[in-house]
């Protein structure tokens, strides 16, 4: 498929409504890899400069708004891309989730919202990152009425992260 038809396909398959047929649809035709009965989300982005190097297998489900990046590069299109995606089947990707160039994500994984993938995930694994947690004090709030400056000069973070700075109020 000539490249300038592949993005329009990409384009549609964004917003188009079928996650079970006209998203995988269009995916397919732009050359991404899809097993049979695949959900894709609305807002998913494919790869648009090399779809051919992500394969997603049977039974997956690719929830809202993940990406999924084949090449880190910028500049003119090259004939090849960084690593390829693989997403063996019966795998779960939550929704915001990142998946990074040269990731193979074992069958039947878990991803959990909101996780960037940048290496192998092992099969039938639970994968995310750790819960949030205080990263510090925010004493002046970031807000309109407060410059950003304000905000980073009140910002008190701790010299080594404990728990005790989840509970603590600001004084």
């Amino acid at each position: 498929m000539p490249l300038l038809l592949s993005r329009l396909a990409a384009k549609i398959a964004f917003v188009a409504p079928g996650g079970f047929s006209l998203r995988p649809w269009l995916q397919r035709l732009r050359g991404v890899a899809i097993g049979g009965n695949v959900w894709i989300g609305q807002f998913v982005y494919i790869d648009e400069i090399h779809p051919t190097d992500v394969t997603i297998g049977d039974n997956c489900t690719i929830s809202l708004r993940t990406s999924i990046i084949s090449h880190f590069y910028s500049g003119p299109r090259r004939p090849t891309s960084n690593g390829k995606v693989v997403i063996e089947k019966d795998v779960f990707i939550g929704p915001h989730c990142v998946i990074l160039p040269n990731v193979r994500i074992g069958e039947g994984a878990v991803i959990r919202a909101g996780t960037v993938v940048s290496r192998n995930v092992p099969a039938h694994t639970f994968w995310g990152p750790p819960p949030a947690e205080a990263l510090g004090m925010a004493t002046v709030p970031l807000t309109p009425q407060h410059a950003y400056e304000e905000f980073l000069l009140g910002l008190k973070l701790p010299s080594k992260r404990t728990s005790d700075c989840r509970d603590r109020e600001p004084k």
